[in-house]
């Protein structure tokens, strides 16, 4: 009778663990089932959720249709509940567990923000605050303000390095310009250290003010160090630079026509007017630009004038070039 007992016993052990073991077999293929998901989409965790609001995200946006089986999964696998705050992107292919694997690690999604070269610091502000995923304070203003206080120029034009800055989803905007102005500083001390000698700039912000000039004048990429050697020729001789650029950034609300009147304006950004270097650079220059500032081209050139196509011509004299206005500007 004994014998029957524990027999009978150890098959109802055996059933149990059976039906267990396919019990939480079947809850993982459960979990492991993909989502419902066709294209990679954003899921932002917010700070102090846990797993099972989580879980029902995922049920509220039907990417998956059972949560059982997670549920089960979070407790056989309880480092998959640390999860972390931030904003995440599902990829089509993953399941339940990796949506807990990928908000446990924290790899938040990577944003970009491309901040081109040649645009004002205007240009850059709007993009930047306008940015959905850059978290924009209401100390924004008042912290750039008082940031300029302690630069060079008081203001941020010239100063931010164009590049692409990747960031995580709430990066603080006022972050961004730090970040992008402690690289153009680095560039700048670098590029200063490793100058041309004797170049007529009384300091490094001079050189960027120059930089920003070069990158305005010209879109070829061989013609900024050549450029660069005529602005210096002409500051040598006391020379006004008199470039177009430096006119219309003084031009508020400029049209898209310079015309005569415009020339002959008194602002401290006319350099037809002015001698010189204008107050602060009129955009932000490229590294390129920066580089051919200081280390222009050794020409006797004093004058240049567009083509037309982007390109320039370069004039020794001052016939040569009146010559070269006549065959590409005056015949347009």
């Amino acid at each position: 009778m004994r014998i029957n007992i524990i027999k009978v016993s150890s098959l109802l052990i055996t059933v149990v663990i059976v039906t267990v073991m396919t019990g939480l077999h079947y809850l993982k293929q459960q979990a492991e089932k993909p989502l419902t998901l066709n294209e990679p989409i954003l899921l932002t965790i917010n700070k102090g959720q846990f797993s099972n609001s989580i879980l029902k995200q995922l049920r509220q946006k039907s990417l998956v249709n059972d949560t059982l089986g997670l549920k089960v999964m979070l407790k056989v696998m309880p480092e998959l509940a640390k999860v972390k705050a931030g904003t995440y992107e599902l990829q089509p292919g993953m399941n339940g567990i990796d949506v807990f694997q990928l908000i446990a690690s924290g790899k938040e999604k990577q944003f970009a923000l491309t901040l081109v070269e040649g645009l004002r610091w205007q240009d850059w502000k709007q993009q930047i605050i306008h940015h959905p995923y850059i978290r924009v304070g209401e100390d924004f203003n008042d912290n750039i303000k008082a940031f300029t206080q302690d630069i060079e120029g008081q203001s941020l034009e010239g100063w931010l390095m164009p590049d692409t800055y990747h960031f995580v989803a709430g990066t603080n905007a006022f972050t961004i310009v730090k970040w992008a102005y402690n690289e153009m500083r680095k560039e700048l001390d670098v590029q200063w250290q490793n100058r041309y000698q004797n170049l007529p700039y009384a300091s490094p912000y001079e050189a960027l003010i120059m930089a920003s000039i070069i990158e305005k004048e010209t879109a070829k990429a061989q013609e900024r160090s050549r450029i660069a050697g005529v602005f210096v020729n002409r500051l040598r001789l006391n020379m006004r630079l008199q470039t177009d650029p430096t006119v219309i950034y003084g031009i508020k609300d400029f049209d898209g026509d310079i015309r005569r009147k415009d020339l002959r304006q008194a602002t401290p950004y006319n350099t037809y007017v002015i001698k010189g270097l204008t107050p602060t650079p009129i955009a932000m220059p490229s590294k390129l630009a920066l580089h051919a500032a200081l280390n222009p081209l050794a020409t006797d050139e004093l004058y240049f004038v567009s083509k037309g196509d982007g390109s320039h011509h370069f004039s020794q004299t001052l016939q040569e070039h009146n010559q070269a206005v006549r065959q590409y500007q005056l015949k347009r």
